[in-house]
């Protein structure tokens, strides 16, 4: 039987987990190769063996994006699958009119056929864009449920920026866990908070495997998703994080509009930042489009913590993916240091080494901060060089993470924390009921 040819575009992530899921074990398909953007350091390796089963004993090579049309021809591919997430809707469509001139169908697959059911509850968190606040949610939600004596465990979305083998089931309880696992600083973002909280966090490539693993210790499973992708677990209640400082995008963005349309909640997020009609255009696009949706309003709180920085000129550090495929100009720490009185925000553009210099040059509309990028040692030690260059009084570091575990500064550091404060609505603690009565029977796995 001939085997249709199919390409999985992605970028680590949904990608890898559309293939396991609905190609892996399929003998009329072959997928013939991953491509991938977004993300450095991905692309002119291999989805390796081990994982991708025996109708593929020498693995899948992943290519770089901008091979597509060439592999495409080269490989006689009949199905191009577009598995990844944060983009316009009309970039979408573009790759869509590529793939199409190149002869192939395009696809995208559905919850359908790539969510997974768990045997325990399942809470997940989504957004409509990366940086919407749903980390913060995530914390939220994990503390209400611990709150009324239950054990949730947080499934992270895929991050697998190393030895695929080695990451396939990553499980992290300490600190050393993320040493041993040898995570980026965008992986330690998320995780930190919640090991420093005494919550457990799952993360790999194989999420099936993943989910039956984290039930043996889970009274609650709580998928926190990244970028603004739709869950890769079926889930009992689904939360969704829209960000007013880019109202319209949950609009224009996939597959943020996919989660808006299935949400059960929706917590419009940073409300006491953003203009109130930017607050009003997104509840108006979410009665549109999800009439039934619960909707609360919601802010994050901001606290610092070291030395005071009123009066002092800061260089601020912000997370890196809300900047560069979230499309955000600035962060928490830049309103952190306008809101608690910073003399000065210094410009790191002159001191920027390496990549992260490039970073700032292709993306020259941020405020004057450092995008907290880490994909490697090297650009670790690149972030370490350049805030050390700048000629500030202090570090604002709006990312999550304790910094100074990877690098040592030669200035003292503030962090910013955030928080989700509720401000208007139906009560979180309320609307997760349901799921706490659920895990008094719990769900037999694919039922």
């Amino acid at each position: 039987m001939d085997r249709t040819r199919v390409l999985i575009m992605g970028a680590a992530g949904r990608d890898f987990h559309d293939f396991n899921v609905v190609y892996r074990t399929d003998p009329g398909v072959e997928v013939v190769a991953f491509t991938a953007t977004q993300i450095p350091g991905i692309a002119d390796r291999w989805y390796p063996a081990e994982l991708a089963g025996p109708l593929y004993p020498h693995g899948i090579p992943i290519v770089p994006e901008a091979e597509l049309e060439s592999v495409i021809r080269d490989e006689r591919v009949a199905v191009v699958v577009f598995a990844y997430s944060d983009v316009s809707h009309e970039t979408v469509m573009h790759v869509a009119s590529r793939v199409l001139a190149g002869g192939a169908d395009f696809e995208l697959l559905g919850p359908d056929r790539t969510m997974i059911r768990s045997r325990r509850p399942v809470i997940a968190i989504g957004a409509t864009r990366t940086g919407s606040g749903k980390s913060q949610t995530t914390r939220y939600v994990a503390a209400l449920l611990a709150a009324r004596g239950l054990k949730p465990v947080v499934i992270r979305h895929p991050m697998p920026y190393g030895d695929l083998v080695a990451q396939r089931v990553q499980r992290y309880a300490t600190y050393d866990d993320l040493d041993r696992f040898e995570t980026t600083i965008e992986e330690r973002e998320e995780y930190e908070p919640h090991l420093d909280a005494g919550r457990i966090v799952y993360a790999g490539v194989d999420y099936e495997a993943i989910v039956r693993q984290a039930e043996t210790e889970a009274d609650v499973i709580l998928w926190d998703g990244g970028n603004n992708d739709f869950p890769f677990y079926r889930p009992n209640l689904s939360i969704v994080v829209a960000d007013p400082l880019r109202a319209g995008d949950e609009r224009r963005f996939h597959p943020g509009e996919t989660n808006i349309r299935m949400a059960d909640v929706v917590i419009i997020n940073k409300v006491d930042s953003a203009e109130p009609a930017a607050v009003e255009a997104v509840r108006a696009t979410i009665t549109e489009f999800n009439p039934s949706a619960v909707i609360i309003d919601a802010r994050s709180d901001l606290t610092l913590v070291g030395p005071s920085i009123e009066g002092k000129r800061v260089v601020v550090v912000e997370d890196g993916p809300t900047l560069t495929h979230g499309g955000m100009h600035y962060g928490a720490g830049v309103v952190a240091a306008r809101r608690f009185g910073a003399a000065e925000l210094v410009d790191p553009r002159s001191a920027a080494v390496g990549s992260i210099g490039a970073v700032l040059e292709r993306y020259p509309a941020l405020e004057p901060l450092v995008p907290a990028m880490g994909y490697d040692p090297l650009q670790v030690r690149e972030l370490e060089a350049t805030l050390n260059a700048v000629d500030a009084d202090i570090v604002l570091s709006a990312t999550p993470i304790d910094l100074t575990r990877l690098v040592q500064l030669n200035k003292p550091i503030t962090r910013v924390g955030y928080e989700l404060a509720p401000v208007d609505g139906p009560s979180l603690d309320d609307l997760i009921e349901p799921v706490v009565r659920m895990t008094r029977t719990p769900i037999a796995a694919g039922g």
